[in-house]
């Protein structure tokens, strides 16, 4: 499972125990994709802390590009939860500084591979169209 970086000290979160929306704005595109997340079914994916946005993402169908695997180690998958924050864990320092290496950061910034919704609200993420990783190899 990735999501943890042994080199830095583990984030601490609370998963959800209830279900909640999501809904991801994907900037380049302009598709708003919502997804239904249901607790028991955490983790969805193999990248980002179990329960983050980042994992979230992959259950909903969504690609975050990450650089790192997801481990707080670069700031490819950096997104903006533009609403529901409150409901996410705080940012630790070595995020913050990972936020710092990143374009257009706002107050709503976050790496999505380390925020951690409790799911006391529902969320709204935009996913900007660019990242630090500009180059991107076929699919």
């Amino acid at each position: 499972m990735g999501g943890v970086n042994p080199y830095i000290d583990k984030p601490e979160f609370r998963k959800p125990d209830r279900p909640f929306r999501i809904t991801f704005h994907i900037e380049e595109t302009g598709e708003k994709k919502s997804f239904a997340v249901n607790p028991s079914e955490i983790p969805y994916g193999h990248t980002g802390l179990e329960g983050s946005i980042m994992d979230l993402a992959e259950g909903a169908g969504i690609d975050i590009d990450h650089s790192c695997g997801g481990v707080c180690a670069c700031a490819t998958c950096h997104v903006k939860v533009r609403e529901g924050m409150k409901s996410c864990s705080k940012a630790t320092e070595n995020e913050e500084d990972m936020l710092d290496t990143a374009r257009d950061v706002e107050p709503d910034s976050r790496l999505s591979c380390q925020c951690v919704p409790d799911g006391s609200t529902d969320l709204i993420v935009e996913i900007p169209k660019w990242n630090k990783n500009l180059v991107q190899e076929g699919h």
